[in-house]
């Protein structure tokens, strides 16, 4: 990963862009709360027209799509890119996309979920990102998390988040935030961030357990896993198998698969697809305590 690049402090007045690189909008009224959160923080919001289209289950053709972001992305008055919502489609857009070798106007990249293929990716530019709810689910935010977003993006230094810790000493290294799903399916791209000493940060939503077991078996056997310095979990909303199916818990294969390490591991923090979704920058230097389970952001 390049040296870092951080995008310079929003501040009330700013036009941030509005594009939907991944799935389609299902319906409108989370969506316009969330951009009302944004707007009643004093900035400009503007979303471009094809914001509702439709393509299968995406928000238009993948060409569509990637304009969007390219047009966003090279918008020298576009200070930040708001991500209407998650879904599948943005590792779509990577199959033909470059960042741009001189990064002349970086900006915020805010959202989560199926954005981690597009945040990931521009991490390995060294530009960072926020690991952020998307325009649908901010609204449903607690007032500490929405503000512990603005604050970061506007220059602020955040509080350590705090969980339980599986021990393993301390670490410090890079932050790689991302949806456990979206990234396994970076690995082995040329879009897959460098794993070397970084503390990931996973969570996940409606995967059954056997299928957490599988794709954390694959972060071993490809060596992803023996790289990192740390790892850090947020929350696994719908991840629990049904009644009277044979299965483990997610917690227990998160232990199984993760516990024997040797690494520092702190788990239940506060982000994920359930509220609260704390942001959290991907691509900045951050210390895990796995002894005292906490996650501190320098």
């Amino acid at each position: 990963m390049s040296d870092k690049i951080i995008p310079p402090p929003l501040k009330p007045g700013d036009l941030l862009r509005v594009i939907a690189p991944s799935g389609c909008l299902r319906e409108m009224t989370a969506f316009e709360r969330g951009v009302e959160v944004w707007r009643s923080q004093g900035y400009q919001v503007e979303i471009i027209p094809e914001i509702d289209d439709k393509w299968g289950y995406l928000a238009g053709k993948d060409e569509a799509r990637r304009q969007h972001l390219a047009d966003a992305w090279k918008d020298p008055e576009c200070r930040g890119i708001l991500c209407a919502r998650g879904g599948f489609g943005s590792t779509r857009l990577l199959e033909a996309w470059d960042w741009g070798g001189n990064i002349s106007h970086p900006k915020w990249l805010i959202g989560f979920s199926d954005i981690t293929a597009l945040l990931w990716s521009l991490a390995r530019t060294g530009v960072v990102g926020v690991h952020a709810p998307v325009l649908t689910t901010i609204s449903n935010e607690p007032e500490w998390s929405k503000q512990r977003l603005f604050d970061y993006v506007e220059g602020k230094q955040i509080p350590p988040l705090e969980g339980s810790g599986w021990g393993g000493g301390v670490a410090t290294g890079i932050l790689l935030p991302g949806n456990l799903t979206v990234a396994t399916h970076l690995l082995g791209t040329s879009h897959q961030p460098s794993l070397e000493g970084v503390i990931l940060a996973f969570e996940d939503v409606m995967e059954a357990p056997y299928r957490i077991d599988r794709m954390l078996t694959q972060w071993r056997m490809n060596g992803a896993l023996s790289q990192v310095g740390g790892i850090a979990l947020g929350s696994f909303t719908g991840c629990e198998p049904p009644a009277n199916v044979p299965s483990f818990s997610v917690e227990e294969v998160l232990r199984d698969r993760l516990g024997d390490l040797g690494i520092p591991i702190v788990s239940n923090l506060p982000f994920g697809h359930e509220a609260p979704n704390a942001a959290l920058p991907v691509g900045v230097e951050v210390t895990l305590d796995g002894d005292k389970g906490v996650l501190d952001i320098h």
